[in-house]
């Protein structure tokens, strides 16, 4: 079953940030969305997980930034002019989302929320929490912030066991 959207304005709609990755349209609860910055240069971090593109320094805030179309699977994204980074707080861990354009701010009714495919959520697919559709346009893909961090986080386990085993191998020669 799908998580619940927490970004109600009433007790019947949602406010959603909605973007483009690699042509799809995608959105996430605005209620998350600190700011929207045009693409800047971001700083390789040495031995970041694969999934985090780097770091920028935004207001002196020194933020970790995910190439979302690279989370999502689709390899990295191609970082046109309408690039943006979206900077998000998720209770205090704050983030950029890289993304290839910001489209618009939907406010729809919660009842417009469908879950994802049952054959989808089965095979275990859950990037995507609900789907908006919406008439003559593809529809909105409304991505799980949780899973995505999931994602970086797992990225980054076989990086720490091989730096384990490095540690440990350097330290029995003599």
């Amino acid at each position: 079953m799908a998580e619940p959207l927490t970004g109600m304005l009433d007790a019947g709609n949602v406010n959603l940030a909605c973007f483009e990755v690699n042509g799809t349209a995608f959105a996430i609860e605005i209620d998350t969305v600190r700011e929207i910055v045009r693409r800047t240069e971001i700083t390789p971090l040495p031995r970041a997980p694969e999934l985090i593109e780097g770091i920028v320094d935004l207001r002196g805030m020194v933020i970790p930034v995910l190439d979302l179309s690279r989370a999502l699977g689709q390899g990295p994204s191609v970082h046109g002019e309408r690039a943006r980074i979206l900077i998000l707080d998720l209770e205090g861990l704050v983030l950029g989302l890289l993304v290839d354009a910001a489209t618009d701010v939907l406010s729809i009714e919660s009842s417009r929320l469908e879950d994802v495919p049952d054959l989808a959520s089965q095979a275990g697919y859950d990037a995507v929490r609900h789907v908006v559709r919406r008439p003559g346009e593809p529809p909105i893909m409304v991505l799980s912030l949780e899973t995505l961090l999931e994602r970086v986080y797992r990225s980054a386990i076989p990086d720490r066991a091989a730096r384990g085993s490095e540690a440990d191998g350097a330290g029995g020669e003599a």
